[in-house]
């Protein structure tokens, strides 16, 4: 068994490698070029267009979901575990400058999930129930021709593996353990099985929640994620700026750290020495990365399902999505560790969430920090459950249909009670390999179908171009 974790551990690491590294990174630029910097350019448009629309109210046909429903469907899956835990792991791995490398990762991620949700929206399709379909494995059998169809298997193949894994059982595990750290915070002298008892108990109820929401349907996902999004992203940044404020004397050197750590990391005091250059971009570009999802394909997913006249439209939200999830949140969590001082212990380490909870220990001690963490864990992971096994259930109605959807999602369910109750070293791993190896197939047809996506921005622009002309108004959005 010792040797088969080994194994994945170096097959994890290959597909996480420089090459696939590149590619991401590479796409985004790519698209950046294609597209005239769209997110630069245009982002305050793209602001108004999105969070100036948060509070709308919109109805939406049957079987959709509002541009905003779609949006926090996709934002659930998206701000998770990796928000709290891997911003820390980066910094553990590659010092304050991969911090700096994880910014870069995400201003041009934004092009490039901006592209894959105008692909999905553009090749959608209608299933048997009349839900809006899509994601990179109909834009690659539509966009791309059957004889491509085969890139669209291997997607889902490695999606359905992966939801089970980074989307279900991780998360709930994550859920069940912070929980857990609480109760052993409050009763030092609990035992071993009391403390099973307890994850057992959790993921009974993981698993009761997940069956009301997931067989409501589409727009079931849509109404809890639309609520449950806004509050547990307040609730987080809310706190982490607390922790930043209280330490404002230290943003200063903080930000000088940052950027003198991601070009010459053994400049910076505190066990850095051995941290290379190469090795703070590979933690800021891959936490960067598995954070905000950016090409790996999954977002689009429900973004599909949104309620637009313009595939751009929806498009724009992929930009923000982008920017809350890494700009914002991850940032805050980046800042929250450096200004308390806890990281220069932990450098050249692998390390979780154990670090943002003494960050947020040195503000609020560490009792009430423990309780802060556990609770943005649970609702960030059990969003991040919902949102996946729409993903997963997806990509099994590509590959078997509707009832092998249904056979799926039963089974969903079921391991969401396992994922509570198990160690997940190697679930862990085998998931990560699966995140990368679906990002290969829709980066390929991303790249491929990308002269549609600059005819499709144009096609929207010049429409905004010349209503703008005809009422005498700035830019606004149909």
């Amino acid at each position: 068994m010792e040797g088969f974790s080994k194994f994945l551990t170096s097959a994890d690491n290959f597909i996480w490698g420089v090459p696939l590294m590149a590619l991401l990174i590479g796409t985004g630029i790519f698209m950046s070029c294609r597209l005239g910097f769209i997110q630069f350019r245009r982002f305050g448009f793209i602001m108004k267009s999105t969070v100036g629309k948060l509070f709308d109210k919109k109805e939406c046909k049957d079987g959709a979901l509002t541009p905003i429903q779609a949006l926090t469907t996709a934002l659930a899956g998206t701000v998770g575990t990796g928000n709290i835990a891997g911003v820390a792991g980066a910094i553990g791995l590659g010092g304050p400058g991969a911090i700096f490398w994880m910014w870069l990762a995400a201003l041009f991620g934004m092009c490039t999930k901006y592209s894959e949700i105008i692909l999905s929206v553009h090749y959608r399709e209608k299933n048997e129930k009349g839900d809006f379909i899509g994601g990179p494995m109909y834009y690659i059998r539509n966009g791309l021709g059957k004889k491509w169809n085969f890139l669209a298997v291997i997607f889902c193949v490695f999606g359905a593996v992966a939801a089970m894994g980074t989307g279900n059982m991780t998360q709930i595990n994550t859920i069940a353990t912070s929980i857990g750290s609480v109760f052993q915070a409050y009763n030092p002298g609990m035992t071993t099985e009391q403390l099973e008892i307890i994850y057992l108990i959790i993921g009974i109820i993981g698993a009761v929640l997940t069956i009301l929401v997931l067989f409501g349907g589409l727009q079931r996902i849509g109404n809890v994620t639309e609520k449950l999004v806004p509050i547990m992203a307040l609730i987080y940044i809310v706190t982490a700026l607390i922790v930043v404020f209280d330490h404002l004397d230290m943003i200063g050197p903080v930000f000088r750290d940052i950027f003198e750590g991601a070009f010459k990391p053994a400049s910076i005091s505190g066990g850095l020495a051995g941290v290379a250059i190469q090795q703070a971009m590979k933690a800021g570009f891959g936490r960067g990365i598995f954070s905000n999802e950016a090409g790996l394909g999954t977002a689009p997913i429900a973004h599909a399902a949104a309620d637009v006249n313009h595939p751009v439209q929806q498009g724009m939200y992929g930009v923000f999505e982008v920017f809350a999830d890494t700009i914002v949140i991850c940032t805050l969590t980046a800042l929250s560790i450096l200004v308390s001082g806890k990281a220069a212990g932990f450098y050249g380490q692998q390390v979780g969430a154990e670090l943002t909870i003494l960050a947020f220990g040195t503000t609020f001690g560490s009792k009430l920090a423990s309780i802060i963490i556990a609770v943005c864990l649970t609702m960030f992971a059990f969003s991040t459950l919902l949102s996946w096994s729409l993903y997963g259930g997806r990509c099994v109605e590509f590959l078997a249909g509707p009832k092998g959807m249904l056979a799926y999602q039963a089974i969903y369910v079921v391991f969401v009670v396992v994922g509570a109750t198990v160690k997940l070293s190697m679930v862990w791993t085998i998931a990560d390999a699966m995140n990368g190896l679906m990002a290969i197939p829709n980066l390929i047809a991303l790249l491929a179908l990308s002269p549609q996506v600059v005819k499709l921005t144009g096609s929207y622009f010049r429409k905004i171009k010349a209503k703008q002309e005809e009422t005498g108004v700035s830019e606004q959005t149909e």
